[in-house]
């Protein structure tokens, strides 16, 4: 028996791309922006640079177009130039940061509550952390990278229902971990 390759149901539109067809780059961004702007925006938590992103990733997804294999769906090759355009404008935005010592110190209860937002992502992290590897990797790829379980189930080689379960696991393992002496008060 002959297994057939993955078919992208869109690789008519993509074809049409790489003959350098404007409406089929247009029928494309209509057809992923606004899922790939949430991914960014899960990302850089900001609209205006969410937005950038969105722009930059689609640009680099036209741009590269021949290295589009269709091993996979578009949206899940497109999703990766999406995150890495979203990370790379966070590491750029940290880069121009003010250092601490030269920026103006506002009001003093401001500076408690950040002191306090601080403190609590700090211990969310550390408690992060402390989850087994398997636990960890999917919560951070499915909360913070914003992957959805069929993907992470196709990065990791699991199943949907695994991604699933795991991620269940470790948020009841994180809440346990969070009421351990040493994360209370």
């Amino acid at each position: 028996m002959e297994i057939i390759g993955y078919q992208d149901v869109n690789m008519h539109v993509i074809e049409r791309c790489r003959q350098g067809d404007n409406r089929a780059q247009y029928e494309l961004y209509k057809l992923y922006s606004k899922a790939m702007f949430n991914v960014s925006m899960r990302i850089t938590n900001d609209y205006a640079e969410a937005e950038d992103v969105l722009q930059e990733a689609f640009i680099s997804a036209f741009r590269n177009l021949s290295s589009y294999k269709a091993e996979a769906s578009f949206g899940s090759w497109l999703k990766k130039i999406v995150v890495n355009a979203a990370i790379n404008a966070i590491r750029k935005k940290k880069a121009e940061l003010v250092p601490m010592d030269d920026r103006v110190v506002g009001d003093i209860a401001d500076e408690v509550y950040e002191d306090e937002c601080e403190w609590q992502i700090d211990k969310i992290r550390r408690a992060i952390q402390k989850l087994p590897d398997g636990y960890r990797v999917v919560l951070s790829l499915y909360l913070l990278e914003g992957f959805d379980h069929a993907e992470i189930g196709e990065i990791l080689g699991v199943s949907e229902s695994t991604s699933k379960s795991q991620y269940s696991r470790a948020r009841k393992k994180l809440v346990d971990i969070m009421h351990e002496p040493q994360f209370v008060g």
